[in-house]
């Protein structure tokens, strides 16, 4: 089982306001922040975001991964794939596969993807 994972971004307000904004609908919160200055986590900015009480996905400033990653969000029903989606292009995601089903991955998959400020794939997914 993962416990987290995250992606590394060029403009972290940017990509800050992106998530905060695009994962809400799915029940994400920014959890916890470092900045550079607080020299915790290195000299970078961090985000953690999740759902409380433990932050499951970290948006980190830094050099972008390459090549970009994918990553996808489980959540209980279609209508938070759809209002993901929205919010996500909203904040400024470029689509990448709009809300819909993908019977070539099995009969009950319905996902919705979006690239981030970076090109990272963000995939929410319902399988029922």
């Amino acid at each position: 089982m993962i416990d987290h994972t995250g992606v590394n971004v060029s403009d972290f307000e940017k990509s800050k306001a992106f998530y905060l904004k695009a994962l809400a609908p799915i029940g994400y919160t920014a959890l916890v922040e470092f900045a550079a200055s607080e020299g915790i986590l290195g000299s970078t900015d961090v985000l953690g975001l999740g759902e409380a009480p433990k932050p499951d996905f970290w948006v980190i400033k830094g050099i972008p991964n390459k090549p970009h990653v994918h990553v996808a969000f489980r959540v209980d029903s279609r209508e938070k794939v759809d209002a993901f989606y929205e919010a996500a292009i909203a904040a400024g995601g470029v689509d990448n596969g709009k809300p819909g089903p993908r019977p070539h991955y099995h009969a009950n998959y319905y996902g919705a993807f979006v690239l981030d400020p970076d090109g990272h794939n963000v995939e929410a997914v319902c399988h029922v």
